[in-house]
């Protein structure tokens, strides 16, 4: 993916989290514009390092809860497309306006993930979308202990990410210094060893991290817990 292209997709994502921040909660009559209610936007590992062309992107979403719920109409739509869980994990009135973006776990309730995903990225797009209630650092910490735990060292997060968005607010000048690579970064050894594992552990890690990562192909997404 060229890399100036990879920057348009995520000015574009990020216009769309914009958009549904200041239109706020819908009425009814104003379908909502996302599953979810967004809280940051941040881009992490390749891009962030400024390399061109870019075989994948990592988007990183943090979601929170769905406030406004409403669970009424959940009955409907689990007859209509046999989601279950509309307007409880993802709005009702986005449902409603963009049934071709509802989708569901493997248990076959609404994925706010899933639903974020198919919204914002093309199925053949090479992005990966992470969605989580946490914010990008905090997940990274955590992750980092659960995979450390398992031994799972391709379940880490790169921790080499850049904020765009956060809390209503564009941050201009980060994606200013992205398009012009002038951010620095640390390997990713590196950045693994800065988190406390030394650097044998640091390299495997990052191996496995790449292993993993090189599997992917088309739009990818994982949903998260912390």
């Amino acid at each position: 993916m060229d890399r100036d292209a990879a920057l348009d997709r995520v000015a574009e994502i990020v216009d769309c989290v914009d958009q549904a921040a200041a239109d706020g909660p819908t009425d009814g009559d104003d379908p909502a514009l996302l599953p979810v209610p967004v809280r940051e936007v941040w881009v992490y590992g390749d891009v962030a390092l400024g390399l061109d062309p870019l075989d994948r992107l990592d988007v990183y979403v943090t979601k929170d809860l769905l406030m406004r719920g409403d669970a009424d109409r959940a009955a409907d739509f689990e007859e209509r497309f046999g989601v279950a869980g509309v307007g409880k994990t993802v709005d009702a009135d986005w449902a409603a306006a963009y049934p071709e973006h509802l989708r569901a776990n493997d248990g076959g309730h609404a994925a706010p993930e899933r639903c974020l995903a198919a919204q914002l990225v093309d199925d053949d797009e090479p992005i990966h979308l992470e969605v989580c209630n946490a914010s990008f650092t905090d997940n990274v910490t955590q992750r980092l202990k659960g995979a450390m735990a398992r031994e799972a060292y391709g379940e880490i997060l790169d921790p080499r990410g850049v904020c765009l968005w956060a809390d209503g607010r564009r941050d201009d000048d980060a994606m200013a210094k992205l398009r012009g690579g002038e951010l620095a970064f640390p390997t990713l050894p590196g950045a693994l060893e800065m988190l406390g594992l030394d650097e044998s552990t640091a390299t495997e890690a990052a191996d496995a991290m790449r292993a993993r990562r090189a599997e992917r192909t088309g739009r990818t997404v994982r949903g998260d817990v912390v």
